[in-house]
């Protein structure tokens, strides 16, 4: 039986006051540390959030967002937009050449910004008009649909695909 929202999902999250997410499960037994994590961030991120233990472990699996109450959903979503912080790259501005490392100069939906791209190996496309750039610190970078980019920016991106 799938859950509506009115219906219990059998466990519960809240914060507590030093800011950890804490998972109640079905037998009274709380985790302090939870992390969420979605399976499938970009292209599915309303479906299959994981819930682990401050090792790693998971404790639970969430099929579908809009299937919890209100409260936990709430709480699971504000912990994951805290947890993720994925730019969307909306102008190329400048790449200082097409040899690793590069810096990038880009304008995103956060302001403008620039980073270092290691490698090639560092971009990956995630369909036929949307990448993924992971920058010399491990921030993510999105391009979300490379036909609203100019030209520009369309060919530094391409490049890496």
């Amino acid at each position: 039986m799938t859950n509506t929202a009115q219906e219990s999902p059998g466990f519960h999250l809240r914060i507590d006051p030093w800011g950890r997410l804490v998972y109640r499960d079905e037998t009274g037994g709380e985790h302090a540390d939870a992390v969420p994590v979605r399976a499938f961030p970009i292209t599915d991120p309303d479906h299959w959030v994981i819930l682990c233990d401050a090792q790693g472990r998971e404790l639970r699996c969430i099929e579908d967002l809009a299937a919890l109450p209100d409260e936990v959903r709430t709480a699971l979503e504000d912990e994951l937009a805290r947890r993720e912080f994925v730019p969307q790259i909306r102008r190329v501005i400048q790449v200082s050449s097409y040899l690793e490392p590069a810096q990038w100069e880009v304008e995103t939906d956060r302001g403008r910004t620039s980073f270092v791209l290691k490698t090639e190996d560092d971009v990956r496309r995630l369909g036929p008009y949307s990448a993924l750039l992971l920058d010399s610190q491990g921030i993510r970078y999105l391009v979300a649909d490379t036909r609203n980019l100019d030209s520009y920016g369309r060919r530094a991106v391409d490049r890496y695909l």
